[in-house]
């Protein structure tokens, strides 16, 4: 109740939850070797042995034997925006302002142009369940995937969640008036969700018709992405950017908010980034300033690298983190593929792997400030 009161009346309206426990920062994000290089990698999903990872307007494959050397194997005229790997073969990716598109598997061919009487916008997160159903997030009903940004700042609530039944084409909404879903996992008879905007994690209960959702994880300290499922019946959470007060300070000065949006290009934007301190003309705040050319790596910073594993109960279990000194920054997708956990640093543009600790007594070790 006194939580309640107080952001009504805006007293913490501009606070951020520390990164404490096992979400202590570390740097094996930065520790990893990397698999791949790519410009800007994003959606990351395992098909059979192979790894099929976008870039821009394409899909590559990665196999055990050509690590590091990506085959591109489909091009496309607008960005992959989503992406994910069927039991059957198949793959279903999201185009930006195209919809959903299946190649392989029992439903090849299939295009998903609508989402009910709405066109299929901006997809942000696809997820299969079994060969006939697919899941979709879409982000935005008033901005592309490309402009989270955008869509942060103004403030928007009009993403949703569907359920697509590939045989027949018909789609029914799980949710609708979301702040920017941009996970979906089938879990434990379940549909999670990542909503960004509002920094927490929804379950929807898939076998009651309407059922209001569980809140799993709230006021987590960056902004959640996508989902992937773990070997151990937890699942893996990327957190694409980090929350900061001086962001959230800005998301309430709704005059100010729009003027940066109308007057200034998009990377001077007090905004979170995949990739920042590329140049001195970006906005910082004074603890972000070098002192005899170093950058402290607990700077405040747009940009971040963290990667979480959840455990069976989606509580987190273990972090990954680039703090602001590092480079791994914007990790938007995690896959379990050959042995090992699979990141996508679009900040970086490198694809590389993390080996998790199995055993509770490691937990320290993956949270232990280095």
């Amino acid at each position: 109740m006194m939580n309640f009161l107080s952001r009504l009346i805006r007293r913490d309206g501009a606070t951020v939850p520390s990164m404490d426990g096992v979400l202590r920062p570390n740097s094996r994000l930065d520790e990893a070797p990397v698999l791949a290089a790519a410009a800007e990698p994003d959606n990351l999903a395992a098909s059979g042995d192979d790894l099929v990872f976008s870039s821009a307007n394409a899909l590559y494959r990665l196999t055990r034997a050509t690590s590091g050397e990506p085959q591109q194997i489909h091009a496309f005229e607008t960005p992959v925006t989503a992406l994910a790997s069927g039991s059957d073969g198949a793959l279903a990716f999201g185009l930006s302002g195209n919809g959903v598109r299946i190649v392989g598997g029992a439903h090849d061919g299939l295009q998903v142009d609508r989402f009910g009487s709405s066109p299929a916008f901006g997809p942000t997160a696809l997820c299969f369940h079994g060969p006939h159903t697919l899941f979709v997030a879409i982000g935005s009903a008033h901005n592309e995937a490309g402009e989270w940004q955008r869509d942060l700042m103004e403030r928007r609530s009009s993403g949703s969640v569907w359920k697509v039944d590939l045989t027949s084409g018909a789609a029914a909404a799980i949710a609708t008036g979301l702040a920017f879903p941009n996970g979906v996992l089938v879990h434990d008879g379940g549909l999670v969700v990542s909503e960004s905007w509002n920094h927490r994690l929804l379950r929807f209960d898939l076998r009651k018709a309407n059922a209001r959702p569980q809140i799993v994880a709230d006021d987590l300290p960056g902004y959640p992405g996508r989902l992937s499922a773990s070997a151990d019946g937890g699942a893996w959470l990327a957190v694409f950017a980090p929350r900061s007060q001086l962001i959230e300070f800005v998301l309430r000065e709704r005059g100010y908010c729009g003027r940066m949006l109308a007057e200034l290009p998009k990377e001077y934007w007090v905004a979170p980034s995949l990739r920042s301190g590329l140049s001195f003309r970006e906005p910082m705040q004074g603890g972000a300033v070098r002192v005899h050319g170093i950058y402290k790596p607990w700077a405040p910073t747009r940009s971040y690298g963290l990667a979480v594993r959840l455990g069976p109960d989606l509580q987190p279990l273990q972090s990954f983190h680039s703090r602001a000194d590092g480079k791994r920054h914007g990790i938007v997708s995690l896959c379990e593929w050959n042995g090992a956990v699979v990141f996508a640093s679009r900040g970086d543009g490198v694809i590389g792997a993390i080996a998790p600790d199995t055993d509770n007594g490691a937990l320290d070790h993956a949270g232990e400030e280095q």
